[in-house]
C-alpha cells in the first residue's frame, strides 16, 4: 500500500463505492477506506432492502450507468430479478437483491477498477494546509496509518470528513435540529406471503391507498404497507409508526420488515446512537412477535438476521457551492452542471413521532447539479452519496439508494479529472465531467 493516492475515499456505501470504481476507472490512483470488513454501506450493514428506485413515478429510468451495471451484474449470477413493479404504489419500480451476492460484487468491481482498500479502518484526523486536506490519519485494531491524496472524497453518509477538518455541514431541519428515525430491518424467514395476498385483496382499505391491490392476481407482491387496524390494536405502543412495512425478499420464505422507529437520537452523538442500537433490537423483538401473532402467513417464522448496525436516514449535510432546494426538487428543475438525476418522491418520516410526509415530484424527476457535491470551504474536498448540499426537503428524495450510488459516481468521476488535470474540484469544467459521466453510460438527460 502506498503513502499518497490521486483519489481517497472514505466510506464504501453506495456513494463512496462508486465514486471509488468510478475514479479508478478514469485512470487514478484510488484509496478507499471503510470501517466494515465488507463494503456496501447501509445495503449491507443495516440491510436496507429493497433499492428504490431507478425511476420515476411514471416508469421512466432516470438512475443508469454504473448502478445500473451493478444490477445487471447482480441479475446475470441470479442475486437479483431486476427492476419490478413497486406493489405499494410509492414507487412505479424497486429493485431486489441479495446482499450477500452485492457484498462480493462491490469488492469485485472495485479490484476490477484497481481500487486499493483500507477496511476496518476510519478516519481520526487530518492534516490540513490552508484549505486543503493533505492527509489523513485512520485508526484501526491493527495500528494507525497516514494516507496523503489529491483529491478526497466523503462517502460517509454523514459528511464525517467534512466535519472533521472543520469544514461547514448542516444537521436536520431548520425547526429544530431534529432528523428523521433510525430503523433496525431485520431479515424473516419461513414466513408465506400469500394469505398476505389474499388479505390485501379482501381488506384493500387496509394498506397503502396507492397499492396495487387489483394487480396482484397478476403482479409479484413485492412490498406491503398497511394492516392499519391490527397494528392499531395490537402493535407495542411504544413504537412511533402508525403501520406495518415489509417487503418480499429474495428467497422463498424470506421477508424484509421495515417498521422498528427510533426517534429523537443524533446520529452524530455516540452516546445517542448506542441508546438507539440498544431501542431499536428491543422493538425487533416485539414487532416480530406482533407479526407473528397478528399478520397471516407469519405463525411459523422466524428472525433470521439483524444488521450490524441500526439504520441512519439522515445525518449531517454538507454546506456546499450551491444547496439544492425543495423546489427544484418538485418542479424537476434543470440544471446545465447536471451530473446525476432522481426520481424518487420526497419521503420524510416524522422525526419526533408516528407520521409521514410524502409529496411526489410534479417535475417527475429533477436534476442533481455539480455544485451541491463540492465543498465550499474545503477546496480539495468533494462529497459523494446523500450527504450532499440540499434542503432538509431534496434531502428526504435523494437519500435513497440509486441517487446515492449516481451521485458517487459523478463525485468519483470529479474526483479523477480533478487530480488528473491538477485543479481543484471547485475549478473544474463540469462539461467535462458529464462528458465522461456520459461515456459510463449515465443518464443526465
Amino acid at each position: 500500500m502506498r503513502e499518497s493516492y490521486d483519489v481517497v475515499v472514505l466510506g464504501g456505501g453506495p456513494g463512496g463505492l462508486l465514486a471509488a470504481i468510478a475514479a479508478g476507472r478514469m485512470g487514478a490512483s484510488v484509496l478507499l477506506i471503510e470501517r466494515y470488513g465488507f463494503l456496501g454501506g447501509m445495503s449491507t450493514a443495516a440491510l436496507v432492502y429493497p433499492w428504490m428506485t431507478f425511476h420515476d413515478i411514471e416508469g421512466h429510468q432516470v438512475i443508469q450507468g454504473i448502478p445500473q451495471e451493478i444490477v445487471d451484474r447482480l441479475q446475470a449470477r441470479g442475486a437479483s430479478p431486476g427492476h419490478m413493479w413497486d406493489t405499494i404504489g410509492v414507487n412505479s419500480y424497486l429493485t431486489p437483491f441479495d446482499k450477500e451476492a452485492f457484498k462480493d460484487l462491490a469488492l469485485e468491481m472495485a479490484q476490477e477498477a484497481g481500487v486499493e482498500l483500507l477496511l476496518h479502518s476510519v478516519a481520526a484526523e487530518v492534516r490540513l494546509q490552508g484549505d486543503r486536506i493533505s492527509a489523513v490519519e485512520t485508526v484501526s485494531p491493527y495500528g494507525r496509518r497516514t494516507v496523503h491524496g489529491k483529491v478526497f472524497v466523503d462517502g460517509t453518509g454523514d459528511c464525517g470528513l467534512v466535519a472533521l477538518a472543520g469544514g461547514a455541514t448542516v444537521l436536520g431541519r431548520p425547526l429544530d435540529g431534529k432528523v428523521q428515525p433510525m430503523t433496525m430491518m431485520f431479515v424473516v424467514g419461513g414466513a408465506d406471503l400469500e394469505p398476505v395476498r389474499q388479505y390485501m385483496m379482501l381488506h384493500p382499505e387496509e394498506f397503502w391507498p396507492a397499492s396495487r391491490i387489483s394487480q396482484l392476481d397478476k403482479l409479484p407482491l413485492t412490498g406491503i404497507s398497511g394492516f392499519y387496524s391490527a397494528w392499531k390494536q395490537y402493535a407495542p405502543s411504544y413504537v412511533p409508526r402508525d403501520h406495518a412495512l415489509f417487503f418480499a425478499g429474495m428467497r422463498p420464505g424470506q421477508v424484509l420488515i421495515n417498521t422498528t422507529r427510533v426517534i429523537n437520537k443524533d446520529p452524530t452523538n455516540v452516546e445517542d446512537v448506542v441508546a438507539a442500537e440498544i431501542e431499536a433490537r428491543v422493538q425487533v423483538r416485539d414487532v416480530f412477535d406482533f407479526f407473528r401473532q397478528h399478520i397471516p402467513g407469519f405463525s411459523q417464522s422466524f428472525v433470521a438476521e439483524t444488521g450490524p448496525q441500526i439504520g441512519v436516514r439522515e445525518s449531517r449535510r454538507l454546506a456546499g457551492l450551491y444547496t439544492l432546494s425543495t423546489d427544484d426538487a418538485t418542479t424537476g428543475r434543470r440544471f446545465d452542471d447536471v451530473v446525476a438525476r432522481n426520481g424518487y418522491m420526497i419521503d420524510i418520516h416524522d422525526p419526533t413521532g408516528k407520521g409521514l410526509i410524502n409529496l411526489e415530484l410534479q417535475g417527475g424527476a429533477y436534476d442533481i447539479p455539480y455544485r451541491s457535491l463540492v465543498s465550499k470551504d474545503l477546496s480539495n474536498v468533494l462529497v459523494a452519496g446523500r450527504a450532499i448540499s440540499c434542503s432538509i426537503e431534496a434531502f428526504a428524495s435523494l437519500r435513497t439508494t440509486p441517487a446515492c450510488m449516481a451521485i458517487g459516481q459523478a463525485a468519483g468521476t470529479a474526483a479523477a479529472l480533478s487530480a488528473r488535470h491538477g485543479v481543484s474540484p471547485g475549478g473544474l469544467d463540469s462539461k467535462d465531467v458529464q462528458t465522461a459521466l456520459v461515456a459510463e453510460k449515465a443518464f443526465l438527460r
